[in-house]
């Protein structure tokens, strides 16, 4: 107590000055009364024990655009009840956590504090300039195994720079129905592209790409940044992000601590000297450094190498996302102000989300999202056929474009009923009923295959797909079409509705490409369908409409509302 007999701010904890603000129904961050304070009065909420972080001492206090000017009231509104939708939901990289604050304006100067713990770098024009409130939302998470930094000594290859060692695109549709988070694999042979690189002292340097070497490279070594990972991923899969967000180690530490632990399961005994993760099987609480081993761990889990670890890791991400939306989260201002500290502290940034508003306003969009439409997935690979004994992957080529496909034309891979409906109500009955009827077998299909728009060769390279994996045999390459179309088109006649429907299915074409008409003659005189390929042709076994297609059969994946055990 100073002379007045008023409390300083610095020595009061910010969780007990929570109070319910009655006319907005959100609860606010109250300063003492030696401080600047929201002019709103409100009654007092009972607080936890007081274990969050100091208030900063305040440097000059600032008018914000929603308090009324002084001597004025605003007209009292009844008490509503706490809205669960305003709150900032920040996602870490590696560790995806979803850290919620809830603030009001009397919080202004505490949110200060938390703007100068985000650690924010430029995205060198990787980006798309940073996500919109009426679109699509793709943020590229990277959780980095740097050993520099407080928290991130004491693992091994000690001073390193670190990779980009678990790396998410998470991607949210548009509607705010659905999203996707797609791993990456870090030992996945790819590109890695020129990138423009702004240094310290205003200039760009161009740090020099490489080919075929592993994903995770795209990150730390030779100087990248995150910007680099960022132009790696849209090299890779055709989707550019909108923004980035890198963890480190101490992230999933402090994280876990922050929101009292995360519940994990295991299907059999671990202990993993490496990782040093030990746990009987069953149910276990992890926070700290043993929730750290738990997302490290990868020899004693699956098959032992990287594509395991990230099956664990993303059964930790789907528990740690239900823990931090629970009510006993939410509700708790402790928590609250224990998360924005330790996500914020956590976190770094592309310059377009440098500060906690603007991290709140990505919060609010993704707060919007029903966790059993959340999909886990990674990217379909295969072993990298060019080592005798594989460590590294490649892209399984067909399964991989569809899943980029996907995520590129806003399909959820989860069944969203209302979109479909939607959908459907936009066709024209006639369009649609040409997919509805009997289907021939593929190997009674008979259709010619066109080049009319896309790359050099691609009809032999479809050709060769319906030929030797979908069995339509009776299919045959008739070169380049008179003129380019940008979608592609099948052409039949009347008679032959059931194979047309029957190829529909295979190459998932909508009901507006197929084009009733004539057919004409193949090499051995017998009517057949033109099968044209457009513009919008991806390659040999892609699905040809995105929009109609479904995840490939073996995609591994999960939804964030479902407990598996690891095993």
């Amino acid at each position: 107590m100073d002379a007045q007999g008023r409390g300083r701010a610095e020595d009061v904890d910010p969780a007990d000055q929570w109070v319910l603000n009655p006319d907005t129904g959100d609860y606010e961050l109250r300063l003492p009364p030696s401080a600047p304070q929201s002019p709103i009065p409100g009654p007092r909420r009972a607080s936890p024990a007081p274990t969050a972080p100091e208030v900063p001492a305040p440097r000059r206090r600032r008018a914000t655009p929603e308090e009324p000017p002084p001597g004025r009231r605003g007209r009292r509104r009844p008490a509503k009840k706490k809205s669960r939708g305003k709150k900032i939901l920040l996602w870490t990289g590696g560790t995806m956590a979803f850290v919620i604050l809830a603030a009001g304006t009397g919080g202004y100067l505490y949110l200060q504090h938390l703007n100068d713990n985000i650690e924010s770098l430029p995205d060198d024009g990787a980006s798309t300039g940073g996500f919109q409130k009426d679109q699509a939302i793709n943020i590229l998470l990277i959780g980095t195994d740097k050993r520099t930094g407080s928290g991130n000594d004491g693992y091994g290859d000690k001073g390193s720079a670190g990779h980009a060692d678990t790396t998410i695109l998470l991607h949210v549709s548009k509607d705010r129905s659905n999203a996707t988070a797609l791993s990456i694999p870090r030992d996945l042979i790819v590109d890695v592209p020129d990138c423009p690189t702004a240094q310290e002292d205003g200039s760009t340097k161009v740090i020099p790409g490489s080919t075929g070497v592993r994903f995770n490279t795209s990150l730390g070594q030779s100087g990248r940044t995150p910007s680099c990972t960022m132009r790696t991923v849209t090299e890779l899969t055709g989707v550019k992000p909108d923004n980035f967000m890198v963890a480190d180690f101490n992230a999933v530490k402090t994280l876990t601590s922050a929101v009292g632990g995360v519940e994990v399961c295991l299907a059999k005994d671990i202990n993993d000297p490496d990782s040093h993760l030990n746990l009987p099987a069953g149910k276990h609480t992890v926070e700290g450094e043993e929730a750290l081993a738990f997302v490290r761990t990868r020899h004693s889990v699956g098959f032992g190498g990287d594509l395991s670890r990230i099956e664990i890791q993303q059964q930790f991400l789907s528990s740690l996302m239900r823990k931090l939306k629970s009510n006993d989260t939410l509700t708790s201002p402790t928590k609250m102000v224990k998360l924005a500290e330790a996500g914020t502290e956590a976190l770094t940034v592309d310059a377009k989300l440098d500060s906690i508003g603007k991290l709140k306003d990505l919060g609010l969009e993704l707060g919007k999202l029903n966790t059993k439409n959340l999909t886990f997935a990674t990217v379909p690979v295969k072993d990298n056929p060019a080592e005798k004994t594989p460590v590294t992957v490649v892209l399984k080529d067909g399964p991989a474009q569809q899943v980029f496909d996907m995520v590129k034309n806003d399909v959820s891979f989860t069944e969203v009923k209302k979109k479909e409906k939607q959908k459907q109500k936009k066709e024209d009955a006639a369009v649609a009923a040409r997919l509805k009827g009997e289907k021939s077998e593929p190997g009674e299909v008979r259709v010619r295959v066109m080049n009319g728009g896309a790359p050099t060769g691609s009809a032999q390279e479809e050709l060769a797909y319906l030929q030797t994996q979908a069995g339509v045999s009776k299919s045959e390459n008739a070169g380049n079409a008179p003129a380019d179309l940008a979608k592609t088109t099948l052409e039949y006649a009347p008679d032959q509705a059931d194979q047309a429907r029957a190829l529909a299915e295979i190459l998932g074409l909508s009901g507006a490409a197929m084009k009733p008409g004539e057919s004409v003659t193949n090499s051995q005189g017998l009517p057949t369908m033109t099968l044209t390929l457009g513009k919008d042709f991806k390659g040999a076994g892609v699905k040809l409409d995105a929009t109609s297609a479904k995840a490939p059969e073996d995609l591994q994946k999960s939804t964030a509302d479902k407990v598996e055990c690891a095993k």
